[in-house]
């Protein structure tokens, strides 16, 4: 799928939702590494969306579901989640959501909710929370899918390196970190080798090279050691200071409307 076909079929896909589901979506975007900037062609499209119930929806006792998910069809991956998750996910400062305000490519943006969201998104940004959530992702990738092997998936290292550069990012600049592969690198990598090493794996993903099993790459790998060892050693940063009344409030505002 072209992107031009792509944006059509995700906007028809959100309305269709919208009709089928009575909701109202407040923000779609482009998730996974189409965003982050190291797709190869035959990526999957991962929309991600926010969307909200009528204020009825909300006066029940029941249980209901929290999210929406669309079957994987023709590379096109589509799931939201409703907007009471999404604020008790933002209370604490979830890294995907707070990514996916920063996402390169968006497909439905109401501007009033996403300038009040991301205000609050920046109230409750926890650098300790992230830094926490990112060091476990490195961490668990590096012993999952690295570490002691003689062959590896070449593409799992930037699987490391973006939680890695990550957590950089949060230990030497402080704020939300953002999507782009690319913008971390030129951030916080500036280690020579290592940076031409890693640029050389992107480069063949981005040209469609699905970068197959082969022998580690040494100077990845020593990097990777030494960092995490180094990371996990430092102190944690400080926490969030938002109010939960601010996300009610927030809540209120969007859902308990006639």
């Amino acid at each position: 799928m072209h992107g031009n076909n792509v944006s059509e079929r995700v906007r028809d896909t959100l309305a269709r939702l919208e009709s089928e589901r009575n909701v109202r979506v407040l923000f779609a975007c482009e998730s996974g590494s189409r965003a982050w900037g190291f797709a190869s062609r035959d990526s999957d499209y991962d929309v991600r969306f926010l969307y909200v119930h009528p204020r009825d929806w909300y006066l029940s006792i029941e249980d209901r579901s929290d999210i929406i998910a669309e079957p994987v069809a023709d590379d096109l991956d589509l799931s939201g989640w409703e907007l009471r998750k999404t604020l008790r996910l933002l209370r604490k400062s979830n890294p995907p959501l707070l990514e996916w305000l920063r996402s390169p490519v968006v497909y439905r943006y109401d501007p009033a909710f996403v300038a009040q969201f991301g205000a609050l998104a920046t109230l409750f940004y926890s650098p300790r929370r992230c830094f926490r959530h990112y060091l476990h992702m490195a961490v668990g990738n590096w012993r999952d899918y690295l570490r002691g092997r003689e062959l590896v998936s070449l593409k799992k290292y930037l699987y490391v390196f973006r939680p890695l550069l990550a957590c950089r990012w949060i230990e030497r600049i402080g704020s939300q970190v953002p999507m782009q592969f690319a913008r971390l690198v030129d951030g916080v990598l500036f280690e020579t080798v290592v940076r031409n090493a890693l640029d050389d794996l992107v480069a063949r993903k981005q040209a469609g090279d699905e970068l197959a099993v082969a022998p580690p790459v040494q100077v990845l790998s020593h990097f990777i050691e030494s960092e995490l060892v180094r990371l996990q050693a430092l102190n944690e940063p400080d926490d969030a200071a938002g109010s939960v009344d601010e996300l009610d409030d927030f809540f209120r505002r969007y859902a308990l409307v006639d």
